[in-house]
């Protein structure tokens, strides 16, 4: 039993040593591409930046996946883009590319003969040509307008055959040529919202607070002359845990909260004496309609409240949203 432990012990250390191992291999890979952030990848930046079509990426095997996900985050912030597998583009995929667009071709040899197979054709094409290989005599990267190195020196395969490190060096290149083209496009997060409109994401960057209120007679409001008690009413019936309270103009003074009841409770006031305006909080935290839902909750993360009054630019109350709210927009 005690050798069954020791092997068990013995080989979780191993796992962990070759965890590390290659971490630090992929890690040192992608600390060199320093050096390849130079005036190449600046005249592809350009190239991209200054394309009136879209960016195809092509690639195989391993490069495809890659691709693949290049692809993705170029569309997703900004610049249009699809992986085209060029298996396919010799079979009548090649005609998904126009005269507007820009190729990005993958290889890490630059040798790739499905990919080698197209590149004459997308250059007789009038087509611009990025390589991304790590290897700047080969054939691909002489072929190419521009060629972006990603040379790494060693996989993090110990038999050197399973491409590691050489696609994590080409994943983060794919990387800051998108991130590069974000900013030079001043891409913003509404800008990034309309492509992500789906899930808890999209919910973040596209609901603004007219969205999720609660609105017209469900927003909880008390003169300043109302009782104690008849604030507590208005609280219950409309169940957000606070009330707005407003002067004759119908502008917002304070507010009253389950918080601030808490608080009260040992002054052992006459709930119908008391007048609300001498129990609420002036000058509370605000917020307006247009603002995004995900801001509303910062602010209430930061001021530690549960929920907001919602005002227009008369500083009336139009709206009332509280934390229960956020969670069911799927905000939180």
């Amino acid at each position: 039993m005690s050798d069954t432990r020791d092997s068990t012990a013995n080989r979780a250390a191993q796992f962990k040593q070759w965890g590390l191992e290659v971490i630090a291999i992929e890690a040192n890979a992608v600390g060199r591409l320093e050096r390849f952030i130079d005036a190449q990848f600046s005249a592809a930046c350009e190239l991209l930046l200054g394309c009136h079509g879209r960016v195809i990426v092509i690639g195989m095997g391993k490069s495809g996946h890659i691709g693949g996900k290049i692809a993705a985050t170029l569309a997703s912030t900004g610049t249009p883009a699809f992986f085209v597998h060029p298996g396919e583009a010799s079979h009548g995929d090649l005609g998904m590319i126009t005269d507007a667009d820009i190729v990005i071709a993958i290889s890490n040899s630059g040798e790739t003969d499905e990919v080698l197979s197209i590149a004459p054709l997308i250059k007789r094409r009038g087509v611009k040509l990025i390589s991304m290989t790590g290897k700047p005599e080969s054939q691909l990267a002489q072929l190419a307008d521009v060629h972006l190195c990603i040379a790494v020196e060693q996989e993090a395969c110990p038999l050197g055959l399973a491409p590691t490190s050489s696609t994590t060096a080409t994943l983060v290149m794919g990387d800051a040529l998108a991130v590069a083209l974000l900013h030079a496009r001043g891409f913003t997060a509404d800008d990034f919202a309309m492509s992500h409109p789906g899930g808890s994401l999209g919910r973040r960057l596209l609901l603004h607070i007219h969205d999720v209120m609660h609105r017209d007679d469900r927003v909880p409001v008390v003169q300043a002359e109302a009782s104690l008690s008849e604030a507590l009413l208005e609280m219950s019936q409309k169940g957000l845990g606070m009330t707005a309270v407003v002067n004759n103009q119908q502008q917002l003074l304070g507010v009253f909260t389950d918080g601030d009841l808490r608080r009260i409770l040992d002054q052992r006031l006459d709930v119908h004496a008391t007048t609300i305006a001498t129990v609420m909080t002036a000058n509370p935290v605000t917020i307006t309609a247009d603002v995004l839902a995900a801001q509303a909750l910062k602010i209430m993360e930061d001021k530690k409240i549960n929920g907001l009054i919602v005002v227009d630019a008369a500083q009336q109350p139009i709206g009332a949203l509280n934390m229960h709210d956020l969670l069911r927009a799927g905000v939180l």
